[in-house]
C-alpha cells in the first residue's frame, strides 16, 4: 500500500506551510502531495485566506524533487477546460512529470458565490465535468490539431499545447460511483477515490466502478482504488489526545471516523482497507504546522504498510 499526504490549505495555511508539509512529506518517504482545491473555509475563518492550487503546486514543484503532487480535487466550475489543461500541462513539465489532476464537478456553492464563479444546478455541473474531462483529455493526447463540439464547450482547431511532461497524466476521480460517474471512471479514471467513509461504503464503491470498467470491456484491475482518511497518532495515548484536541475532535469519534491512535492501530485499519481492494490512502493531516505529526506517520506507520 501506498500512503499519500493531503493537506486542506483553504482551512488557513500560507504556501510557506504547504511547502513545508510537502518537503517533510518527501523527507520521510511519502509517495505524494496531494491538496484540496477550495477558496472558503469550512467551520473556520480561514485566515489568512485560500491559496490557488495549481499556482501553489507549480511552487512546490520547483522546490521538490521526487514526491508526486495533485489535487483532490479540483472542482471543474473554477476554470475552463482549455486553461485548466494548460496550467496542468505547464505544472507538470515544472515539477519534470511529477503531476495528477484530481478532478470534481464541484459542490460547494459558498465558496462560488464568494469569489464570483458561476454555480449551475447538479446536473448541468456534471454535464460540465464530463466535458471537461473529454476536453482536458483530448487536448493532451492529440497529435494535430484538435477540435470538439459539446453542450457546454466548443473547441475549434486548438494547437492542443502544451503537452505535459509525462506521457500520460494520471486522472484521479471519486466519489460515490453512481451509474454516471462510474461510467465516467471507466472512461477517464487511472485511480478512483473514497473519501472519509467507512470500508464497507468504500467496497461497495469499488464494485461499482469494476462492474463499469467491464461492461466497457476495460480490465477492472487497471484503476488503481483508493480511499481518504483522516489521521491523528502518535507514540502516547496523550500525544493523540492533544492532536486530537487541536483539530477540534474527539478521539472516541475519530477512533471510529479515521486512522487514529498508535502506529500499530493505524497500521491495523489500514490492513481493513487493503483487504478491501485499497492500494493507495491518503492522509488527511488538518495541523499543517505539525510536522512531527507527518515525521512520526512516516517514521512507525509508513515501513509497516509497504506488504498490504
Amino acid at each position: 500500500m501506498e500512503l499519500r499526504i493531503f493537506v486542506e490549505p483553504q482551512q488557513g495555511a500560507t504556501y510557506a506551510d504547504q511547502l513545508a508539509v510537502a518537503r517533510t512529506a518527501e523527507a520521510a518517504g511519502f509517495g505524494a502531495f496531494f491538496r484540496s482545491d477550495h477558496y472558503v473555509a469550512m467551520n473556520v475563518d480561514g485566515a489568512p485566506g485560500p491559496t490557488d492550487s495549481w499556482v501553489t503546486l507549480g511552487g512546490i514543484a520547483r522546490e521538490t524533487s521526487s514526491i508526486r503532487l495533485g489535487t483532490l480535487v479540483t472542482s471543474a466550475t473554477f476554470r475552463f477546460p482549455g486553461p485548466l489543461a494548460i496550467s496542468v500541462a505547464q505544472v507538470d513539465e515544472m515539477s519534470g512529470g511529477r503531476v495528477e489532476l484530481g478532478l470534481g464537478a464541484g459542490w460547494f456553492a459558498d465558496e462560488h458565490r464568494a469569489y464570483a464563479i458561476p454555480f449551475p444546478e447538479v446536473k448541468e455541473r456534471f454535464a460540465r465535468f464530463e466535458e471537461t474531462l473529454e476536453i482536458v483529455t483530448g487536448l493532451w493526447e492529440a497529435q494535430g490539431p484538435y477540435s470538439f463540439q459539446g453542450e457546454h464547450f466548443s473547441v475549434v482547431d486548438s494547437p492542443a499545447l502544451p503537452k505535459p511532461a509525462q506521457a500520460h497524466v494520471p486522472i484521479v476521480l471519486g466519489g460515490a460511483g453512481r451509474t454516471r460517474g462510474a461510467a465516467l471512471a471507466a472512461r477517464f479514471a487511472d485511480e478512483y477515490n473514497t473519501p472519509f467513509v467507512p470500508v464497507t461504503e468504500a467496497a461497495a464503491v469499488w464494485g461499482r466502478i469494476d462492474a463499469a470498467c467491464e461492461a466497457a470491456g476495460r480490465d477492472p484491475g487497471s484503476v488503481i482504488k483508493s480511499a481518504a482518511q483522516v489521521v491523528c497518532g502518535g507514540s502516547s495515548e496523550d500525544t493523540v489526545a492533544r492532536r486530537a484536541a487541536t483539530i477540534g475532535r474527539e478521539l472516541p469519534e475519530l477512533r471510529e471516523n479515521g486512522l487514529t491512535g498508535s502506529a500499530d492501530e493505524i497500521v491495523d485499519k489500514l490492513g481493513v482497507f487493503a483487504e478491501a481492494g485499497a492500494s493507495r490512502v491518503y492522509l488527511q493531516v488538518l495541523d499543517m504546522s505539525d510536522l512531527d505529526h507527518v515525521e512520526w506517520i512516516g517514521a512507525e506507520v509508513l515501513p509497516q504498510v509497504a506488504e498490504l
